[in-house]
């Protein structure tokens, strides 16, 4: 089965973080199927100094989509994200990482933990434009 991740990072060498999480989901998740263009993108929900570079990639996996998730975290972790509180008033934070999984062989799933496909597909237009050139 094929899943189409979000890769995004505003923190550091945002470029090198892409190109680490694509080695880590190819060799630790499941294999990478396709690459889509990197784009640089506004920081959605908080307010920050830096743009965010985005990208898609399509892996073909043999997890469920919980499992995927846990992966997912797991790299998010290795690479040092970090989950802090946002400011008053903001919904996020800046991040070295950050992976969703937007789209899980054509299967909606939803959880306490986990809904897909990502609810970020509708409403926010830089994922939709991804989804469009990928």
């Amino acid at each position: 089965m094929n899943a189409i991740l979000l890769l995004g990072s505003d923190l550091g060498d945002r470029n090198k973080n892409l190109e680490l999480a694509r080695t880590y989901i190819d060799t630790e998740v499941g294999g990478i199927v396709k690459v889509g263009e990197i784009i640089e993108t506004e920081p959605v929900g908080f307010t920050s100094s830096t743009m965010f570079l985005n990208q898609l990639i399509e892996i073909n996996i043999n997890l469920s989509p919980i499992k995927l998730l846990k992966s997912i975290k797991e790299i998010e972790h290795k690479m040092g994200r970090k989950y802090t509180e946002p400011l008053p008033n903001e919904k996020y934070v800046s991040r070295i990482i950050d992976i969703d999984i937007l789209q899980f062989g054509g299967v909606n799933y939803v959880s306490k933990d986990l809904v897909v496909p990502h609810n970020q597909i509708f409403t926010r237009k830089f994922v939709s434009d991804l989804l469009e050139m990928f």
